[in-house]
C-alpha cells in the first residue's frame, strides 16, 4: 500500500470510531420513559405523559376529532389499533392513547391491496 491509501485509511478509521462513540454514547443517555397503554381506561387521559411526549402531539397536530371526515386514524398506516384488552390505540409517532376518530397532520393512508 502507498503511504497516501494508509493515511487515508487511519483518518477514515479514527473519526468512524470517534463518531460512532458519540453515537452509541447519546443513545440511552436519557431515562426511556415506561407508557403503557394498557393500563389506560380514559383514551383522553394524557397524564402519564412527559411534557416532551404531550408536545410532540401537539407538533404533529393530533386532533381528538378530525376536521377531514374520510382521513381518520382508523384508516391511517400508522395507527395501532386496540388489541386484546387494551381500550385505546396509539401510534407509530408518539407515545399515548390515540382515538379511531382523531387526526394528524401526518395522515397516511392504507395502502390499496393489490
Amino acid at each position: 500500500m502507498n503511504r497516501r491509501l494508509v493515511i487515508k485509511k487511519s483518518f477514515a478509521l479514527t473519526f468512524g470510531i470517534i463518531g460512532g462513540g458519540i453515537l452509541v454514547s447519546g443513545c440511552g443517555s436519557e431515562k426511556q420513559e415506561e407508557y403503557n397503554l394498557e393500563d389506560i381506561k380514559d383514551c383522553s387521559d394524557l397524564s402519564g405523559l412527559s411534557e416532551e411526549e404531550k408536545n410532540k402531539r401537539k407538533t404533529l397536530g393530533y386532533l381528538e376529532e378530525t376536521p377531514i371526515p374520510e382521513n381518520n386514524c382508523a384508516n391511517c398506516q400508522l395507527y395501532l389499533p386496540p388489541v386484546g384488552e387494551r381500550k385505546c390505540g396509539g401510534c407509530q409517532l408518539f407515545k399515548g392513547p390515540v382515538k379511531e376518530n382523531a387526526y394528524c397532520t401526518y395522515w397516511a393512508p392504507i395502502p390499496a391491496d393489490t
